[in-house]
């Protein structure tokens, strides 16, 4: 077995991401561990604080993400805005939950989100519920791919996160391209995706919003975004899906729909790059 195989393996038994683990050369998704049952899989990223970077599908635990700084700032400049759009409401009976990467059990498979949010809400008839049991689904996740592909993670949105109306109601996804050390994040894209836009229960769920926010696009030119076209809109009736019976959804205390501009959150990850 080659060195780096070896310290690789420490993630998972030590929680330890070796400096030489060559973790930059591995080629993802990556199978950490084979034979391992949907609760040691929880054990160890409870244990070792991982969430939102492995999954576990038939007793394998794989690796699509690794923890690099543009997709953790990422995630903190998301949430943040999210966070801040919802204080008019916070301690009262509609405030939404933060429930960051809460660790999720369906077809056969453990998924956690990068984050997630929702108000409070009713139990679910067993098993449909996001553990496996009653627990309810997030109204919204979020997804930051950095070294994940675009591929998988539009999968796992579309044919997981918001299989159907009784999972979560919306998603936004956000792809970092990589870069080298030293350099400063230049190319990202958000979707967001809403469970009511699918054609059919099992037909597409095209995005109903997608657009460029980094400084570059692909090609390398420059983007001058105008103020108003980076912005994803998460209606009230969305973000308050399946609350308890007699909530009443705060029109008026909160917008509708909740904007969160996307310039913010580019500036946010380029001051982390500084």
């Amino acid at each position: 077995m080659p060195d780096y195989i070896y310290l690789r393996s420490l993630w998972w038994e030590e929680g330890n991401i070796h400096p030489d683990a060559k973790w930059e050369e591995a080629i993802l998704p990556y199978v950490l561990v084979e034979g391992v049952t949907i609760e040691e899989f929880e054990l160890h990223t409870d244990m070792f604080n991982v969430h939102g970077l492995w999954e576990w599908t038939n007793n394998k635990v794989l690796i699509y993400e690794l923890p690099e700084s543009p997709h953790e700032s990422c995630i903190y400049a998301i949430t943040s805005e999210i966070i801040e759009q919802c204080i008019p409401v916070k301690r009262t009976d509609a405030g939404i939950i933060n429930l960051g990467a809460t660790r999720t059990r369906a077809d056969g498979c453990g998924k956690e989100p990068d984050a997630s949010f929702r108000p409070s809400k009713p139990r679910v008839q067993t098993p449909n519920g996001s553990d496996g049991k009653n627990f309810p689904w997030p109204n919204l996740v979020i997804e930051v791919a950095y070294f994940e592909s675009i591929a998988h993670v539009l999968n796992k949105v579309k044919n997981y996160w918001l299989k159907d109306l009784s999972r979560v109601h919306d998603a936004i996804v956000v792809k970092i391209d990589p870069i080298s050390e030293n350099e400063i994040p230049s190319r990202m894209q958000a979707w967001h995706f809403c469970a009511s836009d699918r054609r059919t229960r099992k037909g597409d769920l095209p995005a109903r919003t997608h657009f460029e926010f980094g400084t570059h696009d692909q090609f390398g030119n420059v983007l001058n975004s105008t103020p108003g076209t980076c912005i994803i809109r998460i209606e009230l009736d969305c973000l308050y899906h399946q609350v308890y019976s007699g909530t009443q959804i705060p029109r008026g205390i909160l917008p509708d729909p909740i904007e969160l501009n996307f310039s913010y959150v580019r500036d946010e990850i380029l001051l982390a790059h500084a």
